[in-house]
């Protein structure tokens, strides 16, 4: 029998009928991952299986570093082969881990594979999916297509031409993959090389001599106009914590000359700048009915031996502990007071901040949009079965679950599809529990079944405008 069988996942019967169904068969929409628009322009043909799972992937990462595979079977210059065995040695100590569940559900959709992989099945694996990789046209947009992917969104800097979206329109029109505007260059005060670095950038894509914390808004409402002629509907933003803190239009003025002078400005000045830019953009996306994303507390690049060694972004992040509440509810009462908070999507890190995030996304609902402000799905290192049942129990227990958006891959791979499948058998599990213990009641199954497929797809479908 296989492992990832028909009801993998699916606890009851009930939660079988409704994941067969209501859920299974409905299109994906994708509003926040990290694929690349250049490889989706392309149709980009990945040399092997190697390339196609480890590549980037800094779950697979962490996992392998905690098994005591050698940094240079992971990020290294190992042969793809090499890495291949040497992850799928791990596979086998990850039980209880999703990248168990992950890995088994891609090689099932994507390769046809019911094999469990360990080091016996390595070898044969390895050749079994090579073979499909070279033979069945399994490319960037295929995989799009085959998962029934309806709109993708990527993360894109307001400095990027968007030239490979713009490609993408005219050189596969049957399938959307829409940009979504993530400024956090502009919050790098910290950092004054970066910020000076990407303000060139920015003067480059935008035409806007930028001299002034003036002109640098000029230049980002110049590319917000322009990322969404190009389909936009989406921001987002990647924060340590929320920032709100009280400043004038002189002081903004003054700490941004400094960081143009290369001199770093002192916490309090970086407080009063990040504030006065996560506003500005605040009221930017409201004045065009986007939608606004928090991703809430990450502590980056913790390893300070491997950062010198290797670089950011290779899978030494973690979760990071910084208060949140007072900052955030200063920032969006402000923004409800001047009539400029769009709809709004909280994703909370830190699983202590749950009910504190959720209870602040439901303070904001103002009853001109269903689920106008929510808690976004379970993220990161939370997106895992206990994560994304404790973030539905969260959601349902603080404001209605019927109005939630669902799920979103946050990955930077194109098998990572399965991840939704993944989220409606849960969803589907989670619900029929509750019907069959007595705590829905099944004279309303009618209702409950529409509830699954709008979370699933609906929902979505009409909060984002697409």
């Amino acid at each position: 029998m296989a492992f990832i069988d028909n009801d993998f996942l699916l606890t009851t019967k009930t939660a079988s009928k409704l994941y067969h169904e209501h859920a299974e068969s409905l299109p994906i929409i994708d509003y926040h991952c990290h694929l690349d628009p250049k490889q989706i322009a392309s149709d980009y043909r990945f040399q092997d299986i190697s390339e196609m799972w480890l590549g980037g992937d800094h779950y697979k990462w962490r996992a392998m570093r905690a098994c005591a595979v050698d940094e240079h079977y992971i990020t290294g210059d190992a042969d793809p082969k090499e890495k291949f065995l040497k992850w799928a040695q791990t596979v086998p100590y990850l039980m209880r881990n999703p990248l168990y569940h992950w890995t088994h559900l891609e090689l099932k959709r994507v390769f046809g594979i019911d094999e469990l992989l360990n080091s016996k099945t390595a070898e044969k694996i390895y050749e079994q999916c090579n073979e499909k990789l070279a033979s069945n046209n399994i490319t960037a947009t295929s995989l799009i297509k085959q998962f029934n992917v309806e709109v993708v969104c990527t993360t894109d800097d307001p400095s990027d031409t968007l030239e490979h979206h713009a490609a993408i329109s005219k050189k596969h029109a049957d399938i959307r993959v829409l940009p979504a505007f993530r400024a956090d260059k502009a919050l790098a005060a910290d950092n004054p090389n970066v910020f000076n670095e990407w303000i060139v950038r920015l003067e480059k894509t935008s035409g806007v001599s930028i001299g002034s914390y003036a002109e640098m808004v000029m230049a980002l409402q110049l590319r917000h106009d322009f990322f969404e002629k190009m389909g936009c509907r989406v921001s987002d933003h990647g924060l340590d914590t929320f920032y709100a803190a009280d400043y004038t239009d002189n002081e903004i003025e003054t700490i941004f000359a400094k960081i143009r002078e290369g001199i770093e400005p002192s916490r309090k000045e970086v407080s009063k700048f990040r504030s006065a830019v996560l506003h500005d953009l605040a009221v930017m996306d409201a004045r065009c009915g986007w939608v606004q994303q928090f991703h809430i507390g990450p502590i980056r690049n913790n390893n300070t031996k491997m950062f010198l060694e290797k670089g950011p972004d290779l899978g030494f992040d973690s979760i990071g502990d910084l208060p949140s509440s007072d900052a955030g509810h200063r920032f969006f009462d402000r923004l409800t007071s001047e009539g400029a908070l769009a709809k709004t999507i909280l994703y909370c890190l830190n699983p202590k901040d749950f009910e504190m995030m959720a209870a602040m996304a439901f303070t904001f609902c103002d009853g001109t949009e269903p689920g106008k402000m929510q808690l976004g799905a379970a993220w990161w290192f939370l997106d895992h079965e206990y994560g994304i049942r404790r973030q539905l129990d969260v959601l349902s227990s603080f404001g209605p679950l019927s109005r939630f958006v669902g799920m979103l891959t946050d990955s930077r791979s194109f098998l990572s599809y399965t991840r939704h499948e993944y989220f409606r058998r849960i969803l589907c599990s989670v619900i029929a529990e509750d019907v069959e213990s007595g705590r829905m009641p099944k004279s309303e199954m009618d209702f409950i079944q529409e509830m699954v497929k709008d979370i699933s797809y609906y929902n979505a479908k009409d909060y984002f405008k697409f």
